[in-house]
């Protein structure tokens, strides 16, 4: 089975992607669906060599904190705009030693900063060990490094063994 859908995931996906860009629930829309959904990982499975084991059950309690955290820091950001004078705003580069290794954990961690309003990655260190994020208002960028590190990356850990 591994042989003939080696990304079950991504066919999943892909045939999902088919339908809604189609627009349309039909038989043939399926079978051309499912044609992509293997045929693509089939063909490209060569170049995903050395992936990381994901653990498909944590993702659930993953997301539901990074929907937790953009609804609130949507709420945080526009009090900071609306109610905050412009001096007392305390913006900062934050460098977050990253303790992911895999690409793909790295960037669901920088894609994460980036969804979550008032912060945004912005680079990644050619050792690929720290990740450049700016922070809209962080008086104490030790701890906001900190936070970001527990809440998120201490999670991806998890999943992405």
């Amino acid at each position: 089975m591994n042989r003939l859908l080696p990304h079950p995931g991504l066919s999943v996906l892909l045939v999902i992607m088919w339908i809604v860009m189609v627009n349309d629930l039909s038989f043939g829309t399926l079978f051309l669906g499912l044609v992509v959904g293997v045929s693509v990982p089939l063909f490209t499975a060569p170049w995903w060599l050395g992936r990381p084991k994901v653990r498909f059950a944590l993702v659930p309690a993953y997301l539901g904190v990074v929907l937790w955290d953009i609804v609130v820091a949507n709420f945080e950001v526009a009090a900071i705009i609306l109610f905050k004078p412009n001096h007392a705003l305390r913006p900062a580069w934050l460098t977050i030693p990253l303790e992911l290794r895999t690409p793909e954990a790295i960037t669901v961690f920088a894609g994460t900063i980036s969804l979550t309003p008032g912060t945004l990655s912005s680079d990644i260190s050619a050792c690929g060990k720290y990740l450049l994020v700016h922070a809209l208002h962080a008086p104490d960028p030790p701890a906001e490094v900190r936070k970001i590190k527990a809440r998120y990356e201490a999670r991806l850990m998890r999943i992405f063994v």
